[in-house]
């Protein structure tokens, strides 16, 4: 990896005349992705480490179920408290100070012996994650208006990968070396990316400084969702499909330790691989909202999201139904999740952290109902009905898209000679 901000980017004349801009490589924008993708998997790691955690701990089953509920609630929080920030402060310090912060909680996880300091650690854990996001909203910041979907797409690709690996990584590594070698690994690795981003991204903002007091930043986040119906319309697509999202890889893994498969752990996990298939569509849909179709293409995915749950439904009978499932309802999911990033930081890019941290807590209430909704409802009325209530999401979603969609006009399509500049440039 290049030391130094000149061997990775080449600087060009500002359209303002000012002097020198940051321009994205594609080498950067893969930087971007990598530490999205490492920062984000720290929220999954422990799901497949519950068990050998409590039993480590002497943990009660109620005290092991508290870990990962407190680290999406410091996730949530973070959304909340800590993305907006990068509206008001210097973004690469922001992120470097997040990362460092980041390792402090991760060690504190990996070197805990008490369930006291392990939950502390693990929302410690869920709110330094957050540093995603400020990686999200960098990167479009930083991006040329006429490619600003591609970079979306790609970032958002290492999210997608982060996310659907890091059971799978977990499981590995804690069978080879203890579930706690899984937290100093990625304290190491994200101690790494600090100081890479720290030497790689530009030092100073192109954006204004905003006079906005930390109290005003917060509020304004909540204005921002009164006066943008766009907003409003997207945080709702992004509930809805993360609520299916959630309602399947919540609860998949219920039934594939039953009869007729009564798959270990690690096969389950690997489920997770099939799952990278929606980083295809992160990028492919970014493409296509640089070309004008946010709404055609939030349309056909909201659609394949509602079909996916017909294959997924045969899980039961057969496991290449739920491979296609598995596969569809990643790509939809992906392809609508990019759409609304790249529509609702185009609303206001001085605000594009507030924007996506207020998006995100949609996100996360969206997950949080799914995963509690599918694994109660299967246990009372099994795989059909989780099926259903996933189902019922996508189609809600689809719904709200018919209605409301040709009120809702896509951005004008990019100027043909920002198009060709920005191709070449990502």
């Amino acid at each position: 990896m290049p030391g130094n901000c000149e061997a990775v980017t080449r600087p060009i004349e500002a359209g303002s005349g000012e002097g020198p801009a940051f321009v994205l490589s594609r080498r950067v924008v893969m930087l971007f992705a990598v530490a999205c993708g490492a920062a984000v998997a720290n929220v999954y790691f422990s799901q497949p480490l519950l068990v050998t955690m409590g039993r480590d701990l002497a943990m009660s089953p109620a005290l092991v179920g508290s870990v990962v509920t407190l680290t999406h609630v410091g996730y949530g929080l973070g959304l909340f408290f800590l993305v907006p920030l990068g509206d008001i402060a210097d973004r690469r310090r922001l992120v470097v100070a997040q990362l460092l912060l980041l390792v402090m909680a991760l060690t504190v996880v990996a070197a805990a012996h008490t369930a006291a300091i392990l939950l502390a650690g693990m929302a410690a854990t869920g709110l330094f994650a957050v540093v995603t996001q400020t990686l999200v909203a960098f990167a479009a910041s930083l991006a040329p208006a006429a490619g600003r979907g591609r970079v979306v797409g790609l970032v958002t690709s290492g999210v997608v990968i982060g996310i659907l690996l890091a059971r799978t990584a977990s499981g590995l590594m804690a069978d080879l070396a203890g579930w706690r070698s899984v937290y100093f690994a990625s304290a190491a690795l994200t101690a790494l990316l600090a100081l890479v981003l720290y030497r790689v991204l530009p030092r100073h903002s192109d954006a204004p400084p905003t006079t906005l007091r930390y109290g005003q930043l917060l509020r304004s986040t909540i204005t921002l969702f009164a006066r943008e119906r766009l907003l409003r319309l997207r945080a709702l697509f992004g509930l809805l499909v993360f609520a299916a999202f959630s309602t399947l890889w919540s609860s998949v893994a219920l039934p594939l330790s039953e009869a007729p498969y009564f798959l270990p752990h690690s096969a389950i996990g690997a489920l997770g691989l099939i799952g990278v298939a929606g980083a295809l569509a992160a990028t492919a849909a970014g493409r296509l909202n640089d070309r004008g179709l946010s709404r055609r293409t939030t349309g056909i995915a909201l659609a394949l999201l509602a079909v996916s749950w017909l294959p997924l439904a045969f899980t039961r009978s057969s496991l290449w139904a739920l491979v296609v499932g598995v596969v569809l309802l990643d790509l939809a999911v992906q392809a609508v999740h990019v759409t609304n990033q790249t529509l609702i930081y185009a609303l206001h890019p001085d605000a594009g952290s507030r924007l996506i941290g207020g998006y995100m807590v949609f996100y996360s209430i969206g997950s949080a109902t799914g995963a509690l909704a599918a694994t109660s409802l299967y246990t009372v009325a099994g795989w059909g009905a989780v099926c259903a209530l996933g189902a019922a999401f996508s189609c809600l979603g689809l719904v709200l898209w018919a209605f409301t969609g040709h009120n809702t006009p896509d951005p004008a399509a990019p100027d043909p000679a920002a198009e060709v500049t920005s191709r070449s440039e990502v």
